[in-house]
């Protein structure tokens, strides 16, 4: 979606990568077929301030056009009369004819009552079948009709961007029904004697546009995005060496020969790629220079696909190697990959081709940090269920009672537990618990009140009660996050069946005789540990008749939810347990998890599930 959506911060970010290439690698000046001649703060000293009588920039122009120039461009406009000097309007049009000049044009989104009729501009011939979506201006501003008609053409001068940093200018456009050149283009057209402009569309952004022996290639809306060098003083010659006759003619013959203004108090400035601020009229030099040199940036068609491929080779190698390696090397593997990512950008730029190998890299960081955060949850989740026990494997000799038990968390971890384990020959200790929260903080955490129960049974050999009073006051000791803890506690002597149990605000556990029907076991024990510090946990008694089965659970059974939003309920069950009396632990365990399955159906697990079942054989059994 960052590659094929390309959404506005996906597009500020590609244009700030492209132009941190142009600034890496601005274009260099293999020639200067451009001079400009700059309305600086000295020819405005000497001369007066802007606008000068057109007698003044008659003169300029002749001085100009007397060396001999390729064409001469002028980025300013004439829009009012002079009314400075009579007779100054007829004399600078008189200097323009047949000068080779063009005149600027200011493309503007409405009509000017002034200008009611599109310009004249040089006819434009396309070979594609589609209207290319070209920028579109309802007017114009202009020079003055008698100024205008001596001229040798007409180029637009409109460097504005949507953006503060000029990255593309339009080298053709719509004024009205007329498709009118840029100013540099124009005075291409004029230099070379081309009687008229061709633009070839290939489709997609495979669009050049031809004037004389140039082809430059364009996008299909007809801008060209201009590839930068930096500012060069060496370009300008001030107005005021020219006027004064100082300026030697060498500096003018076959050039391109701009006008324009740079003097502090004209606000003539923008702000290029490369981090300056130039005068305007050195945006059209530059674009002269380009085509001059024939050396162009241009965003292929297929670029897009291109950016997918690459991602789509750094996903296919993370998949691979991501979940398999070590965390160093997972991170090492991500840093050469961005690293290509970043040569590739830039062996792509050296060519003229730009390439937004940022969204790849962002694409493929996110699809880096999704493995490493599963890879990383697969290994928490395999140290989780690493730290429960294996019943059917530790209690593989026991003949006096059966247990199995089953965990499954609703996320790649989770916060319940359970444990089994005997404390000394003839007593067999067991705890099912479940941590508020989930994920891995509610994992730790159980990881935490696991050890620490195990390690006061195995100390204490007391009751369950007093167990899980010592329990609350270490787990409370370490418990940053006040996280609270629900816990069912079992100590049963395999040999009587005498059961002692405490439950600590815990779902209560269900018992069943054979021959009878499920019954809970209620016992008001206490409040989840770490709510209430200092609390005395009481234990209760029960004594385990041959085959009887004690189920122990957590809520993740009981509130299960289906597509419906129900809950499993207590008394589904009841349900599934009654026909179960006289079944083995592990067929009791199967039967639950089977019923919750189908219940939930297609719904994702919301909590943790865990289910430990123990059946007394008898004392018969146990002295075998």
């Amino acid at each position: 979606m960052l590659i094929g959506l390309e959404s506005p911060p996906v597009a500020a970010l590609r244009e700030t990568l492209f132009d941190a290439y142009q600034r890496l690698m601005p274009r260099v000046r293999s020639s200067a077929p451009v001079v400009i001649v700059d309305i600086d703060e000295r020819s405005l000293d000497s001369r007066g301030q802007w606008p000068w009588p057109r007698d003044v920039t008659a003169q300029l122009v002749r001085a100009i056009s007397r060396a001999g120039p390729a064409a001469i461009g002028l980025d300013v406009l004439f829009v009012e009369p002079d009314r400075s000097v009579a007779g100054a309007d007829a004399a600078l049009a008189q200097a323009v004819q047949g000068a080779k000049v063009v005149l600027g044009i200011a493309g503007i989104d409405y009509r000017d009552r002034r200008f009611p009729h599109p310009p004249h501009a040089a006819p434009v011939r396309s070979s594609g079948q589609r209207a290319l979506p070209l920028r579109q201006f309802d007017g114009q501003l202009q020079s003055r009709p008698e100024i205008d008609r001596a001229a040798a053409g007409r180029g637009l001068i409109n460097t504005d961007s949507p953006d503060r940093i000029i990255r593309r200018i339009p080298l053709v456009a719509r004024i009205g029904e007329v498709i009118v050149p840029a100013l540099a283009v124009e005075m291409v057209r004029i230099a070379t004697g081309a009687q008229e402009l061709r633009i070839d569309d290939h489709g997609g952004e495979r669009v050049h546009l031809s004037v004389g022996p140039a082809s430059i290639p364009i996008q299909s809306d007809g801008t060209l995005r201009v590839y930068f060098a930096p500012h060069d003083a060496q370009r300008f010659v001030s107005a005021e060496e020219v006027l004064s006759g100082k300026a030697a003619a060498e500096l003018f013959r076959d050039k391109f020969v701009l006008v324009g203004l740079s003097g502090l108090g004209l606000l003539d400035f923008q702000a290029t790629p490369l981090g300056e601020r130039i005068p305007g009229v050195e945006v059209h030099a530059q674009i002269l220079e380009q085509i001059f040199d024939a050396t162009y940036l241009r965003r292929p068609t297929g670029a897009a696909w291109t950016e997918a491929a690459l991602l789509a080779a750094v996903g296919v190698l993370f998949v691979l190697f991501v979940p398999a390696a070590r965390p160093w090397i997972s991170f090492a593997l991500l840093a050469a990959a961005l690293l290509a990512l970043a040569a590739a950008g830039i062996v792509a730029f050296m060519t003229g081709l730009l390439l937004n190998v940022a969204a790849p890299a962002l694409a493929a960081a996110a699809v880096f940090a999704a493995l490493l955060g599963a890879t990383f949850a697969e290994a928490a989740r395999r140290i989780q269920m690493g730290l429960l026990p294996a019943p059917r494997t530790i209690f593989a000799g026991q003949t006096g009672f059966a247990l199995e038990a089953l965990l499954e968390p609703a996320r790649m971890v989770g916060g319940d537990f359970y444990d089994c384990f005997m404390v000394d020959e003839d007593r067999l200790f067991l705890v099912v618990g479940d941590v508020s929260g989930k994920g891995l903080p509610a994992s730790l955490f159980m990881a935490l009140s696991k050890s620490l129960l195990k390690s006061i049974a195995l100390r204490s050999r007391g009751d369950p009660g007093a167990l899980l009073m010592l329990a609350n006051a270490e787990i409370c000791r370490d418990n940053a996050e006040s996280f609270f803890v629900t816990a069912f506690a079992g100590l049963l002597d395999v040999r009587s069946g005498a059961l002692a149990f405490c439950n600590a605000g815990h779902e209560p556990p269900i018992a069943c005789r054979p021959g009878s029907v499920p019954e809970r076991l209620e016992h008001s024990g206490g409040p989840p540990l770490c709510v209430l510090e200092g609390f005395e946990y009481p234990s209760a008694h029960r004594i385990l008749e041959a085959g009887e089965w004690l189920c122990v659970l957590t809520d993740g059974v009981t509130e299960a939810m289906n597509a419906a939003g129900e809950f499993y309920g207590a008394a589904r069950l009841h349900a599934v347990l009654k026909p179960l009396a006289s079944a083995a632990p592990d067929a009791v365990v199967g039967a639950v998890l089977a019923d919750v399955r189908k219940f939930t159906g297609t719904t994702q697990q919301s909590d943790d599930l865990t289910l430990l079942c123990v059946r007394w054989n008898g004392a018969a059994a146990s002295a075998r």
